[in-house]
């Protein structure tokens, strides 16, 4: 995970609700992103190493949801959790081919955008994300292009040092994973989850 990473997302129902708990969890108060348009969500950042972060997204009241629902789990939260996560791909088009013809559905490639709030403009191209690859634990993939990479502006002190998968069917995770070409350590649980182990201010804790 940590090699291919770009970003966790850890979905709550309000971004303070979320900033709180990774302060809480972390020392690190998380640095304000944006707004995502036409999406419903809105986030905040704090970078985990020079090409990696982690996106704290909720909904945003300044927007109507939009018919389909919100995007990357984030209607279906009670409290604040990693839900799902981004690879690095500099070849999106290339990649959904392969996977299709391996029976591997990553959705349509499609745009991307938000202002941050010093004014600067970010957008990239992502694989859909929606709706979440295998309960979340299987990646969508993301290129930045000429955006500067949100670690760039998160707030630091927190670094990712390891992760993994947990999932009922690690055979078929573990396939699906292989030819994405992502290489991430799968462990059999009752339910599907992403762990991530992080070096803070306060310690090594566990995000899951």
């Amino acid at each position: 995970m940590i090699d291919s990473l770009d970003h966790l997302v850890y979905a709550a129902p309000s971004l303070e609700s979320g900033i709180a708990a990774i302060e809480r969890l972390t020392g690190v108060t998380a640095t304000a992103g944006g707004q995502h348009p036409g999406r419903g969500t809105q986030n905040a950042v704090l970078a985990l190493g020079p090409r990696s972060y982690l996106e704290i997204i909720a909904p945003d009241p300044g927007q109507v949801p939009p018919p389909g629902g919100r995007w990357l789990g984030v209607d279906g939260v009670t409290e604040p959790r990693l839900t799902t996560w981004a690879a690095h791909c500099a070849d999106l088009d290339a990649l959904v081919r392969r996977a299709v013809a391996a029976g591997v559905s990553l959705g349509a490639t499609q745009s991307g955008a938000r202002q941050r709030v010093d004014g600067v403009q970010l957008s990239w191209q992502l694989t859909n994300p929606d709706p979440l690859v295998a309960d979340g634990v299987v990646p969508f993939f993301i290129d930045w292009g000429a955006s500067p990479h949100p670690a760039m502006s998160a707030a630091p002190g927190v670094s990712i040092v390891d992760g993994w998968i947990e999932h009922p069917d690690v055979d078929r995770i573990t396939r699906m994973l292989y030819v994405l070409d992502v290489t991430v350590a799968v462990r059999r649980a009752n339910h599907a989850a992403l762990v991530a182990v992080l070096e803070t201010p306060r310690g090594r804790v566990m995000l899951r």
